[in-house]
């Protein structure tokens, strides 16, 4: 399994192409910049079959029509989030980002335990409310793909339509609750360990919210 890490849009949001030994892979939020994220696939010899999303806000799914109608790629969301691929307030294109979205019509609904799977590859979905509704991690043997739930020593926003702190709390109680040392790969900025966020950060240290839940 091979993993590349690209910041995409003026938010930088990390998309991950993760490569079978077939050259296939699976995209984990390509959200925006379809020709860099394309050119790469291409320079490389890799066709995306599937598109795993942790949530449904624009700047992680901006991408995604592009890929689809390029390589026919699979496109997977929690159902709490569907909604929003084809509503424009609901993912904060609006808001936050200026204008710029287009639809996704297709998708597959995962829920909690899910499992999907491309050549040698399983990924487990964890559902992990607290930024979104349904937002979800994805797990891939020693990968942790956490989306907006767990930065590296940080934690995602929970003031947005659809958050949550209570339920973020639990999310990431789920998350450190996880008895191995997993790679971190979050939805923006850089990678982590699970137990180097265990020991440092404090959204995963016991409660911080106990005076606000």
């Amino acid at each position: 399994m091979k993993i590349k890490r690209l910041p995409l849009g003026f938010l930088m949001a990390n998309c991950y192409i993760i490569e079978t030994e077939k050259k296939n892979a699976v995209l984990i939020d390509p959200g925006s910049e379809p020709e860099k994220l394309i050119k790469y696939l291409d320079e490389n010899g890799i066709t995306p079959k599937k598109i795993l999303l942790t949530h449904g806000h624009f700047d992680h799914i901006g991408a995604v029509s592009e890929v689809v109608k390029k390589y026919g790629a699979e496109v997977y969301i929690h159902e709490d989030d569907a909604c929003m691929l084809t509503d424009r307030r609901m993912s904060l294109a609006d808001e936050v980002g200026g204008g710029a979205y287009i639809p996704v019509e297709n998708c597959n609904c995962v829920k909690d335990n899910d499992r999907i799977t491309l050549d040698e590859l399983s990924f487990d979905v964890l559902h992990t409310p607290g930024h979104t509704k349904g937002g979800v991690c994805y797990r891939c043997g020693d990968s942790l793909f956490t989306g907006d739930t767990l930065f590296c020593m940080s934690m995602g926003r929970t003031d947005f339509p659809g958050g949550s702190l209570g339920e973020m709390y639990h999310s990431l109680k789920r998350l450190a609750a996880i008895k191995e040392n997993l790679d971190v790969y979050p939805g923006h900025n850089e990678t982590s360990t699970l137990d180097f966020e265990r020991k440092n950060n404090p959204c995963l240290r016991g409660n911080p919210y106990e005076d606000t839940i």
